[in-house]
């Protein structure tokens, strides 16, 4: 089966689908709580750093990779290295790091689903803090819940994928984004009303030497790496609907400078309401789940305030998910010749029925023994899976073709649409041969605890 390969209809386009991948939940909790545990403003300028020489170079190349071949993850190592077919399970890893992220990812948005209707109906209302946050532990424990918020989650990204690329990813991406940054400002604007918003604005932005270590390089590292949605093969799906005359460098630079913003604005949206109450700020979902929702019960308006940070959370999921099923679902069309529709419900209900251990993960119904056996529960285990060996090593493997492999006029042929994208072409290509291997190794290794930097 033969199929005309979809553009974007416009660079905006692009960009608002790009940024909601990068826009990734973790952003909403893990990304201010990195900041402040890592050294305040000097993790802040490590991050920026990083994000130059790592982050974006390694966009650029698989936006090239994408653009050069007009193909996803796997075909496009095929096509731009036909006599080393090998470089191609460099993709693979992008295809399976994207089917495992959403197995578990639509769970956890799952959680945000059912806390919007939990916020509508007022379900703290009288609780004690104790008692806000064993609801996110009831939660946990209900496999059949959870399930269900996974399946409607699935069900509804999927929706999305059907469309295709102008009618369904592009469309509700410009729709979700916007959204999203709008919900975002009107809660940054209400932050700015809370006794807490200074102390907040200290923990982010002011310079902590004490608690900036070496492993914190490594973690802004990780971070400028995770935060462009690079390594899962995304960009490189995105690359192929982009336009010969679209220039890489700036679309990336803009998607680059966007994620900042974003991290920035979460920041200073959840930690004043967090220290408005003098409260130590926690890491990851037990921040969001059991903190914020007994918060808010103190504030005024809370079931708005409540209802729209669970949207915002949702939408946040919803626009990273969209591109993880469809790095899955182009790339079983091109290898098998199949159509859209039959790849996404195919992709779609793989991810559902992987994800059925995720769901529940917080009960004793499927593998009870699984956390006695590996140290972490069903979805933490394939989190760290993805996090710490498929995305870096697959990453890595990128680079490397990138750097080493790839043809230098094919590269050049892609960037170099002016005359200043020369000076631009010969750094991008300084970093993605030298810097960006290296650099990627190093998080592999101290991923992995086979280096711990802070003991040099």
């Amino acid at each position: 089966m033969s199929y005309t390969r979809e553009h974007w209809s416009s660079k905006v386009g692009f960009v608002f689908a790009a940024l909601g991948s990068a826009v990734g939940l973790g952003l909403l909790w893990k990304f201010p709580y990195t900041i402040g545990e890592n050294g305040g403003g000097l993790f802040l300028l490590a991050y920026f750093i990083c994000l130059l020489v790592v982050g974006i170079p390694i966009f650029v190349g698989e936006l090239i990779l994408g653009r050069a071949s007009a193909s996803a993850a796997v075909t496009s190592f095929e096509k731009l290295s036909p006599n080393r077919s090998n470089w191609k399970i460099a993709g693979w890893f992008g295809v399976l790091s994207s089917f495992l992220i959403m197995s578990f990812y639509s769970v956890i948005a799952g959680y945000g689903m059912s806390y919007i209707l939990m916020s509508l109906n007022g379900f703290y209302k009288g609780m004690s803090a104790l008692e806000v946050a064993n609801v996110y532990n009831n939660l946990q424990a209900s496999g059949g819940i959870s399930f269900l918020w996974h399946f409607i989650f699935t069900l509804i990204t999927m929706s999305v994928v059907l469309s295709g690329v102008r009618k369904g990813i592009e469309y509700w991406s410009k729709f979700m984004t916007r959204s999203l940054l709008i919900l975002l400002i009107g809660m940054f604007f209400y932050s700015l009303s809370l006794s807490g918003f200074p102390k907040a604005v200290q923990f982010v932005f002011s310079p902590n030497a004490s608690v900036f270590k070496p492993s914190s390089i490594i973690e802004a590292l990780g971070l400028a790496f995770w935060t462009l949605s690079i390594g899962q093969g995304i960009m490189i799906s995105y690359g192929s609907y982009m336009r010969k005359g679209d220039g890489v460098f700036k679309l990336a630079s803009v998607v680059a400078f966007g994620v900042i913003v974003v991290a920035i604005l979460s920041s200073l949206t959840i930690f004043p309401v967090v220290f408005t109450f003098d409260l130590k700020p926690q890491e990851g979902t037990g921040l969001i789940f059991k903190t914020l929702p007994f918060l808010f019960t103190k504030l005024p308006g809370a079931l708005v305030l409540s209802t729209v940070f669970f949207i915002l959370f949702v939408f946040t999921a919803l626009t990273s998910a969209i591109p993880l099923v469809e790095v899955v679902t182009s790339n079983i069309m091109e290898l098998t010749k199949t159509s859209r529709q039959k790849a996404a419900l195919w992709t779609c209900v793989g991810t559902l029925i992987v994800g059925i251990p995720s769901a529940f993960a917080g009960t004793n119904l499927i593998f009870p023994e699984w956390s006695s056996i590996y140290g972490a529960n069903f979805l933490d285990t394939v989190n760290n899976l993805v996090s710490n060996w498929i995305i870096p090593v697959g990453g890595f493997i990128t680079a490397l073709f990138l750097g080493w492999v790839l043809d230098p006029k094919i590269a050049k042929s892609e960037l170099c649409t002016t005359s200043s994208h020369k000076v631009l072409y010969y750094m991008w290509r300084f970093f993605i041969k030298y810097l960006v291997p290296l650099t990627i190794f190093i998080i592999i290794l101290q991923k992995s605890g086979l280096i711990n930097f802070d003991n040099f």
